[in-house]
């Protein structure tokens, strides 16, 4: 692989998602997890699955602006909304879905809808999960 551009570095201590702590090396992220009430725990903090979706959100908001700017398409706002899920597995394990809603104003559905498929291709979230997870991803617009 080529040299990385950026590595993002977080230890995990403590009890993990069950009342441990993740800090980023840098300090600026430094978050106490708790297993959701939905999955039998005391809610009450993050977990990882809300990190992981607004790490996916930001970054797929991100690749969508770079795509637009790209092609010379302008909308006058835009957001995008990560839902990330938690299953179980057959085996006892767990495995995630995902869907990634979009949300334009100022836009035609059809560009909307291909500026979309577009950052689904070249944001590293989207190319991370390819063939690994259930995806969805949606525009609407307003």
């Amino acid at each position: 692989m080529s040299d990385a551009l950026y590595t993002a570095v977080a230890t995990s201590t403590g009890d993990g998602r069950a009342g441990g702590r993740a800090v980023t090396d840098d300090g600026l992220l430094d978050v106490t997890l708790a297993i959701p009430k939905s999955m039998g725990g005391p809610g009450g903090a993050t977990n990882p699955e809300q990190l992981f979706a607004a790490g996916w959100a930001s970054c797929f908001h991100s690749a969508l602006k770079a795509v637009a700017a790209q092609q010379k398409t302008t909308f006058s706002d835009s957001a995008v909304v990560a839902e990330v899920q938690v299953h179980p597995t057959p085996e006892g394990g767990f495995t995630l879905a995902a869907a990634l809603h979009v949300e334009f104003g100022g836009l035609d559905q059809a560009t909307a809808d291909q500026l979309v498929q577009a950052a689904h291709s070249v944001c590293p979230y989207s190319n991370a999960t390819r063939g690994n997870i259930a995806v969805t991803v949606d525009a609407t617009v307003g």
